[in-house]
């Protein structure tokens, strides 16, 4: 691929330009300086500064488009709201940036099929409002799912705090729109809740981070909306207090809709952040949900209660209804909060075999304390994909070297146990030069043999490792 990035253009032409204004007119097309660095950085805050922005409507648009920058050798960066960690949509090699925003419209919910039609654009929770009315369900829930979009995490094969219980975005995609490098649009899988015909060109699509071709539109499953659901967020004195907890939850034979882990570390950076219903001598913390019938999430809840009984807690607080919300925006802060302990973080999504979690952690911290940085942990609990972000100043001397080894310790720890470098966030920039540490070279051979048959001049989102 070196020789075909060599031809990527440096700048466009006057010709170049003309066409993405006649294909892309008034504002669907932009060429200023201000609006292609803001359309250049994503959540990982890493910044390349493209040629051109443009916002189709239309599948026809991109086709087209496509069908250009496959004859021009120009790159192509799909994006939405940007909300991806580890580079994802970062134009390294400049090129055009597609921004999906505007295909933004909910085409179909069909209870009957219990299927929903969908553009790239439209964002998650707003999907989720819409069939809920309805009486269905649409479970992938990433902590973005307020700003992130469909198309974003059908990109990214988003997670979520529910995956434990319901999966993750390729569960829930049955079929997909496709515009393929040269133009040329598929349609993979369809409405059917079963199709074993011909090789599951859906599943492959869904994470490959826009790499073989640009998502136009969507065909996602939903489930019966569930009659209610209830919260719970317990403390207890350590880490060890934490999963014992959990194992006395799935002990008695529940499965939550979400169960969620927060370290003393964690607590220490929400402590600063928001006002929190812990008390003092907290040093970690569970969030469960439970959902279903009335009558069996009260039994559930009263099942909890007697678990726990025989594990010391430090307090419990249920929330139902609406009352929810105030226990989950404690977790969805997280990230945000970190930022008290210190400026700078190196932010990774690892996932270990579920029993494997407590060790895994402690191994974590061990690293940090070894090498003088905070390493806070927090996450999915239920799958054992857990968030790990070493804490440091870059301008305090050595410590940036030392959180970069802290970073590939972690890494290396986590495949001791048996695990992977990343659960959802996916390896993009930021985890590049680490995928060799999980993968052999047969294993990424067929990859970029599979990247090669759909885009053989690599124009998709070129410089990514998926």
């Amino acid at each position: 691929m070196d020789q075909i990035m060599k031809s990527y253009p440096e700048k466009l032409s006057r010709s170049h330009i003309k066409f993405l204004k006649k294909l892309f007119p008034d504002n669907e097309s932009c060429f200023d300086d201000g609006t292609l660095l803001a359309s250049g950085v994503d959540a990982s805050r890493r910044h390349a500064k493209p040629l051109a922005l443009v916002r189709p409507k239309t599948t026809q648009q991109v086709s087209e488009l496509l069908r250009w920058a496959q004859q021009q050798r120009v790159p192509v960066y799909p994006r939405a709201r940007a909300t991806n960690k580890v580079g994802g949509c970062v134009p390294v090699h400049r090129g055009v940036v597609v921004s999906m925003l505007g295909m933004d419209e909910i085409l179909d919910v069909d209870s009957r099929d219990f299927v929903a039609v969908v553009q790239p654009g439209v964002i998650t929770a707003d999907l989720q409002k819409v069939v809920e009315k309805q009486g269905l369900f649409y479970p992938p829930d990433p902590a973005s799912l307020k700003i992130s979009t469909l198309g974003g995490n059908i990109s990214t094969c988003a997670g979520g705090m529910r995956a434990v219980k319901y999966g993750v975005t390729r569960d829930y995609v049955l079929g997909l729109e496709v515009v393929l490098p040269g133009g040329e649009v598929i349609h993979t899988g369809g409405r059917t809740h079963k199709n074993v015909v011909g090789l599951d060109l859906t599943r492959l699509m869904v994470g490959s981070a826009g790499t073989l071709g640009l998502v136009t539109q969507a065909t996602l499953k939903l489930l019966p909306l569930p009659e209610t659901s209830a919260s719970v967020l317990i403390g207890f004195e350590n880490l060890s207090g934490c999963l014992q907890g959990a194992e006395a939850v799935f002990g008695c034979g529940i499965l939550p809709a979400a169960m969620e882990l927060m370290d003393h570390n964690t607590l220490k950076a929400l402590e600063i952040h928001s006002d929190v219903p812990w008390p003092e001598g907290t040093g970690g913390v569970l969030l469960l949900k439970i959902d279903g019938s009335a009558q069996s999430v009260a039994a559930d809840l009263g099942q909890i209660e007697k678990a726990l009984s025989a594990v010391h807690t430090t307090f419990m607080e249920q929330g139902t209804g609406d009352d929810q919300e105030r226990l989950w925006e404690l977790r969805r802060v997280i990230s945000p909060a970190a930022f008290n302990l210190a400026p700078d973080k190196q932010g990774e999504d690892v996932a270990v075999p579920r029993g494997s979690v407590a060790k895994a952690i402690e191994s974590y911290h061990e690293i940090g304390r070894e090498l003088g940085v905070t390493v806070l942990c927090f996450g999915h609990l239920g799958d054992g994909n857990i968030h790990v972000s070493v804490m440091y100043d870059k301008l305090v001397a050595g410590q940036s070297e030392r959180a970069l080894k802290a970073k590939k310790e972690i890494f290396k720890s986590t495949l001791f146990f048996g695990g992977t470098l990343s659960g959802e966030h996916g390896i993009g920039l930021s985890k590049a030069d680490y995928i060799g540490m999980q993968l052999a070279d047969a294993e990424i051979n067929i990859m970029n043999g599979i990247k090669r048959v759909f885009d053989p001049l690599n124009i998709m989102n070129p410089g990514k490792v998926v």
